[in-house]
């Protein structure tokens, strides 16, 4: 077997997947494993050591090994990440109020320091004594920092000291925002930067897991991440920006849906243990947001494609509101271990609790539910408050009933602090569960999805009858409602394409009408104008439903389960850089961008100095990222009004963008 074979590595939230590809042959083996996030190695090993023994391709057959992945989407979805320490160069304590900041750094410390720059590079004197006096205290109680100067885009120097300051002193990962973005707009700047800082250590951990075991098993081949657009960049250059692999997944996910479909046009869902991301091919490419894709609610400044996601997904949290006169189920946004895979992990620990709990005689409001830690290194858990480290220490590998864990109201919050953190797991009713019940799905525990959903059927509603007559009964509507809930949220993805984001199919009567088939004197109808093409473990299971919801044609692709390792291995590599163009006074131009700012007295001198720059800059990025430029394309954006009779330039910018042929071991 010749070196052009590609490994291709999915790592989602219950899920790890691996696909061996060939150019010439195309999917040749692939295999399935859960992901292990106590040690993200046991499940990549698994899925890979399967894929290999399977096709009987030998490691060091493997060329290129390329890898997406849910992880960093699903950590900011579920609001969890490292503690970060934010530093702000120049701005104000308002600032942090703008572009929801304040409500992504949470509690989080946060240092002001003067200094940052103005619009065309000119310093202001740059204070570092807040952070001096910080820094040995921080150093003990954050993962990692952020910095965020005030027009870094224009001139990096203070984020470059600021940040070498922290490195001499704590030794922690450090992000500067001018290695994330060249855009103006300082808040939103600093909160993809926070992000960023916060995934570090995740991304880190995924990656040295994978080169961990790639190494063991004697594949000596470059290894590549997806980004957030679908392109590919190199691993050394994903630990760097994890903030761009948010996204990967779902990017991987439109990549592979076009392979394996051929489809030009369609929507595309892809549903997960924590998610569901929804997007729109066109002419055979994925929709991109120019303005920076949206995850958990925080529209950041990484391109990526224009991907809808949302917390739900077959391992959601079932919450079940039984105020009213009939019961409410809702799902997600949290996902939780379902009951009847933490069985299938921790076996009697689990059977037993449940058990118990049956035989009491008064339900309980944590019955069914239990705790876990997540097996994230001890340095993660850093900076823990008193009772946050208490309870933190009752909490083992093997689930502990929550019944048993929890001995007051207040405990309940420091638990969902701790979940934030990514260090604990919440154990619970899932649509995975009731799936089990249903006989639907049957990879796991269905005992303990049985008794879990025995438990909440003790439950009573408004009426004082039970919620449900049988755990069938309750199953199927768990069910039911992810398939609603799921048509609504592909037909809400589909009417913000279509420019009608104020319409919310959640709470529209006439769109309620016509998902629900309700008779009238006036018959409702709606459907999309392509197929609805369902990816995901479970897609099989789930999307006919939902695509009978919407009355659309539905196609599921025989490897839609692995469409994501799929499109990992049939990217490219794509850059861009970006110089920009300033006069902020007749005869002077300044160039920012792509290295140190440059003074200069003439206009086409300035311009061509920007092209060229730019050109040089996106070609030495595709060569950092092990590829050589087989296409480069420079755009031009000049703002130049005519004032008084005279053109004026206030700005221009020159984008390089390139395309490049990942490497392959061999070539």
């Amino acid at each position: 077997m010749t070196r052009s074979v590609l490994l291709g590595i999915d790592t989602g939230g219950t899920y790890t997947d691996a696909v061996l590809f060939s150019e010439a042959d195309g999917l040749l083996a692939k295999a399935k494993a859960l992901t292990t996030r106590h040690d993200l190695a046991v499940g990549i090993s698994a899925s890979v050591d399967e894929v290999l023994r399977s096709s009987g391709v030998a490691a060091n057959a493997i060329g290129l090994v390329s890898l997406s992945t849910t992880l960093a989407t699903n950590a900011l979805v579920e609001g969890q990440g490292g503690r970060t320490c934010l530093v702000m160069i120049g701005f104000q304590p308002a600032d942090i109020k703008r572009d929801g900041l304040s409500e992504a750094l949470r509690t989080d410390p946060v240092i002001f320091l003067s200094g940052g720059h103005d619009t065309h590079g000119n310093e202001n004197l740059l204070d570092m004594s807040p952070l001096e006096d910080a820094l040995p205290h921080l150093g003990q109680t954050v993962s990692s920092f952020a910095v965020a100067g005030y027009f870094a885009v224009r001139n990096p120097a203070h984020e470059i000291r600021v940040r070498d300051r922290i490195r001499a002193v704590t030794d922690l990962p450090v992000t500067c925002s001018h290695e994330l973005s060249s855009k103006l707009g300082g808040p939103r700047r600093a909160l993809t930067t926070l992000l960023n800082a916060r995934l570090v250590a995740m991304i880190d951990r995924l990656i040295g897991s994978c080169e961990t075991f790639t190494k063991q098993r004697g594949i000596s081949a470059p290894m590549m991440v997806v980004r957030g657009d679908g392109a590919l960049i190199s691993a050394a250059e994903a630990r760097l920006r994890p903030i761009e692999t948010i996204l990967s997944g779902p990017a991987a996910s439109l990549v592979g849906a076009r392979y394996l479909t051929g489809l030009d046009d369609a929507v595309i869902s892809d549903i997960g243990g924590t998610t569901t991301d929804v997007a729109i091919l066109d002419g055979g490419k994925p929709r991109l947001d120019m303005d920076g894709a949206v995850v958990g609610g925080h529209r950041t400044m990484v391109e990526a494609v224009a991907m809808r996601t949302y917390g739900l997904g077959g391992d959601s949290e079932v919450r079940i509101d039984e105020r009213g006169l009939s019961a409410k189920i809702e799902l997600g946004p949290r996902r939780l271990v379902p009951l009847s895979l933490a069985a299938a992990l921790h076996g009697d620990v689990v059977l037993d609790a449940l058990e118990r709990q049956l035989r009491t005689i008064h339900p309980g409001r944590h019955d069914g539910r239990f705790a876990v830690r997540t097996g994230v290194p001890e340095s993660l858990a850093a900076g823990l408050q008193p009772q946050e480290a208490n309870l933190f220490a009752r909490i083992d590998d093997k689930p502990v009933p929550l019944d048993q864990l929890l001995t007051s109201t207040a405990q309940g919050a420091v638990l969902d602090r701790l979940i934030a953190r990514g260090l604990v797991h919440l154990c619970g009713i899932t649509p995975s569960d009731a799936m089990h019940v249903l006989g639907r799905q049957e990879q796991w525990e269905r005992k303990a999805a049985e008794l879990g959903l025995r438990l909440a059927l003790r439950m009573k509603d408004g009426t004082g009858r039970p919620i449900a007559e049988s755990t069938e009964e309750l199953a199927g509507r768990i069910v039911a409602r992810l398939h609603r809930r799921s048509a609504e949220i592909v037909l809400g993805t589909c009417l913000a394409e279509d420019d009608l984001a104020e319409v919310d199919p959640a709470r529209s009567v006439l769109i309620d009408r016509a998902l629900s088939g309700k008779d009238g004197i006036v018959r409702f109808g709606l459907a999309l104008d392509r197929p609805l093409v369902g990816l995901g473990a479970s897609a099989r299971v789930y999307y006919p439903e939902i695509a009978e919801i919407l009355s659309s044609a539905v196609s599921i692709p025989v490897d839609s389960d692995v469409a994501n390792a799929v499109g990992a291995v049939v990217g490219q590599v794509q850059m861009s850089a970006e110089v920009v163009v300033t006069s902020p006074q007749e005869g002077l131009f300044i160039l920012s961008g792509c290295g140190d700012s440059l003074r200069l007295t003439e206009q086409e001198e300035a311009f061509a100095e920007a092209r060229r720059r730019a050109d040089t800059v996106v070609r030495e990025r595709v060569a950092a990222n092990g590829a050589s430029a087989t296409l480069v394309v420079v755009e031009e954006s000049v703002e130049a009004p005519e004032i008084e009779g005279r053109r004026r330039l206030i700005e221009a910018r020159m984008i390089a963008r390139a395309v490049g042929r990942p490497p392959v071991a061999g070539d």
